[in-house]
């Protein structure tokens, strides 16, 4: 018979006459090492412990003390941009992620997922025998896609992963996550009360996994991505964290900007002269401030140290197991942060995050009533602008800018087989002299990790895969560094392109400006650094050498042109009105239907009801007394619940705490009914909610304030998934007749408000 696939053994009449022959899976080879890449969330170059700050990350400041500092390591200003870049080892516009995943532009730099046409690492090692495994965060796959409908194929294990547990969203609650076991999925193992947080759930499933593929294959290495959530807000931490840095900031963000300036001068991790930039725009003196500004600061930057000391502890843990298991020498371990410090707490910072968002500033003097709550189940905390740029010392700007405080992170690299014999492929030296604990200057990008590992691994990314033709490789490998800390670096050139602030590296010297939109972009204002001298950004060239400026500008132009940058699109706010399209979960008609049991979905894969008038009719059979959850949306600090209690109609919308209660007037009887809500936005952002059951209006109630932006956590249908909406019940509260179905109907567009704090809230969930 005719043979599919390979087989090259021969077939005669008996198996005297016969010669078998068996396949060779791949393996990369016996002394193959694992590889472990850590990424941390919104982490400023400073605050690392072994990088300048004093919060206390012993276990990462460990893996530095017996490894690489990296001090002058960059990476995209958003952290879906930079994931895809980390994954592929492309720039982040070639493979189709300008922006967060949550966007689909129609233009290929655009695209909400990574191009089929840039395999990912997973996929890489995966095909060259690897074992593949990631936790935490994703925000890798089109947003509208992120529910139990799919698509999946840009899920991780669609992407080169054999494992997966982690949220798929660019922020989750860490105590009450929305959780994704590889491709479904699952409620959190146990309560807050319980003492759950995420960060430990991650890395217990890590550990596991690494456990099941070293029980039975050992010989087998593996891959492992960690992507925490950490320490993006919310920042949430447990108690006993949260107590041992109270008062540790009471002296104020200038104080402790110019202690970590100066740690970082005496650890060599800045050279001698740089510079500490200015305080940016909207940062007032520590000594202006009010006392309740200043007591409000203080919480919310204690509650930031504290996720972070916890988030080490929980590399710890990792790096503990894998010493146990004596895999720990041969494991290369990459710890990095996605991009600078966040400015999304905004001036004062903020209890409930989604207020920002909403376009609220919240008042100090009313945030310091509720001091107590900050790092807790029962806050959606970050911190003011004054703490971010301490987290970015010596540099200005933060998170979503292409000036250093944007893009310049830490990088720790740990592999005790590799750092101490010089056994890496690329490596320039052989002694191990002098390398543990050393300090790496030379200039590189995230784009680089993926080609890094491929070298020291003997690894060569095919150039067609799957059939499909292959993006090149942009990235530089850093091997070369390994031994010889005074090499020249070998990256030539970088650029940088987020929703139009632009910059460019190249040899020694940086251009950037930070685009404000609706300026066209050829009046906007280039800068000039010569950023080997001056590394903060503090001392600009433009005016004094104009040639040179020119001169990097048309570099930018170029290589913009080279990785697909062009079109360049500052778009946020319009990018929403794609999602209403054919063959997406959101329909053209605005109509949504859903049949029980349905899984939780992601917050943009559901209906998109904040900040509009809407329509909800859930069709029911009751019998006594029925009671439960019809559907739910959101958190215990923002969100909104229609539920049955005591046999009534009841909706509770949750604005940040402020609960307005609607209760039906007539209970519901036994039997079929239609039960509703019908929600009528007002002027100023008011609105009117009518309970309905089976057409006749049973209760009406004035919403004062609405939200455009409710939740992070998606809806639930049936049941309250997460943190409880409403105080009114203190788990899920299923309910306990037969539902058969809720429809929700949208019955306007959104307004300009409400897109506009839609988009901002888009960009806190990298």
């Amino acid at each position: 018979m005719r043979q599919y696939g390979e087989w090259n053994g021969t077939i005669g009449k008996t198996i005297a006459e016969s010669q078998p022959w068996f396949s060779e899976p791949p393996h990369p080879g016996d002394d193959a090492p694992n590889v472990v890449v850590v990424l941390l969330d919104d982490l400023g170059f400073a605050q690392l412990g072994c990088y300048g700050s004093d919060i206390d990350t012993p276990n990462i400041d460990a893996l530095a003390a017996n490894g690489l500092r990296y001090t002058n390591f960059h990476v995209t200003p958003l952290c879906s941009p930079t994931r895809a870049a980390l994954l592929t080892g492309r720039n982040h516009h070639s493979v189709g992620m300008r922006s967060v995943s949550n966007f689909n532009t129609g233009f290929p730099n655009t695209t909400g997922h990574i191009s089929n046409h840039a395999a990912t690492l997973a996929e890489v090692l995966h095909d060259e025998g690897y074992a593949t495994f990631v936790v935490g965060k994703w925000h890798l796959a089109p947003m509208e896609q992120c529910s139990a409908a799919g698509p999946f194929d840009q899920w991780p294990l669609q992407r080169g992963f054999d494992r997966y547990y982690g949220f798929l969203e660019g922020e989750t609650d860490q105590f009450n996550p929305s959780l994704i076991y590889d491709n479904h999925s699952i409620d959190p193992p146990s309560t807050p009360e319980e003492g759950y947080h995420v960060s430990e759930d991650l890395i217990d499933r890590a550990i596991g996994f690494v456990h099941d593929t070293k029980s039975v294959r050992p010989d087998k290495p593996f891959f492992l991505y960690v992507a925490f959530g950490a320490t993006h807000a919310p920042h949430q931490a447990p108690a006993e964290y949260l107590d041992k840095y109270r008062g540790r900031y009471d002296e104020g963000w200038d104080v402790v900007r110019a202690r970590w300036f100066a740690n970082q001068l005496d650890m060599g991790v800045i050279p001698p002269g740089t510079e500490l930039a200015p305080r940016n725009p909207g940062v007032e003196p520590w000594d202006d401030l009010s006392t309740n500004q200043q007591a409000l600061a203080c919480r919310l930057q204690e509650a930031f140290a504290a996720f972070l000391d916890h988030t080490d502890a929980q590399i710890g843990r990792l790096v503990d197991d894998l010493a146990a298991l004596g895999e720990l020498d041969n494991t290369i371990i990459m710890v990095l942060g996605d991009n600078g410090a966040s400015q999304e707490g905004g001036p004062f910072g903020v209890l409930h995050e989604m207020k920002y968002f909403n376009g609220i500033l919240e008042s100090p003097d009313e945030a310091v009533e509720h001091l107590d709550e900050i790092g807790g189940p029962h806050s959606h905390s970050n911190y003011p602008w004054g703490w971010a740029q301490v987290g970015n010392t010596p540099f200005k700007w933060y998170k979503q800018n292409t000036h250093e405080g944007g893009v310049h992170v830490p990088l720790v690299v740990h592999w005790p087989a590799g750092l101490a014999d010089g056994s890496g492929t690329g490596s320039s030296g052989t002694g191990s002299s002098g390398t543990a604990g050393g300090v790496r200057r030379q200039f590189h990008h995230v784009n680089d990790i993926a080609v890094t590992i491929y070298d020291l691994i003997n690894v060569q990314p095919p150039a067609v895969r799957r059939g499909l033709e292959q993006i090149p490789i942009s990235g530089t490998s850093l091997a070369y560094t390994f031994h010889d800390a005074s090499a020249p670096t070998r990256k030539e050139i970088q650029y940088f392109e987020m929703g139009g602030h632009r910059g460019l590296w190249c040899d020694g010297w940086k251009a950037v400006t930070r685009h404000e939109a609706g300026v066209p972009f050829d009046d906007d204002a280039w800068e000039l650094y010569h950023t080997d001298a001056d590394p903060s950004e503090c001392n600009d060239l433009a005016a004094s050498m104009p040639e040179k400026l020119d001169e990097m500008i048309a570099l930018w132009w170029q290589e913009a042109e080279t990785h697909g940058v062009l079109p360049l699109d500052e778009r946020m706010i319009e990018l929403f009105a794609v999602r209403f399209r054919d063959h997406s979960p959101h329909p053209v008609d605005r109509t949504y239907r859903y049949y029980p049991p349905v899984s939780p979905m992601g917050s943009q894969s559901g209906a998109q009801i904040g900040g509009r008038s809407w329509r909800l009719t859930a069709s029911v059979t009751c019998g006594a007394r029925c009671g439960g959850v019809l559907f739910a949306t959101g958190t215990e600090n923002a969100g909104l619940s229609v539920f049955l209690d005591d046999g009534r109609l009841v909706f509770d919308y949750n604005a940040f705490d402020n609960h307005t209660i609607v209760r039906s007037n007539a209970a519901v009887g036994p039997g079929d009914h239609k039960l509703g809500v019908a929600f009528h936005r007002g002027p100023s952002r008011t609105a009117q909610a009518r309970l309905l059951i089976d057409g006749e209006v049973v209760g009406e109630g004035s919403i004062p304030w609405v939200m455009s932006t409710i939740s992070s956590v998606g809806p639930s249908v049936g049941y309250d998934a997460g943190s409880p909406v409403s105080s009114a019940y203190s788990d899920s509260n299923p309910f306990t007749g037969k539902l058969h179905e809720v429809e929700i109907k949208l019955l306007s567009r959104e307004d300009a408000e409400t897109l506009h704090a839609q988009s901002r809230a888009e960009l806190s969930r990298q």
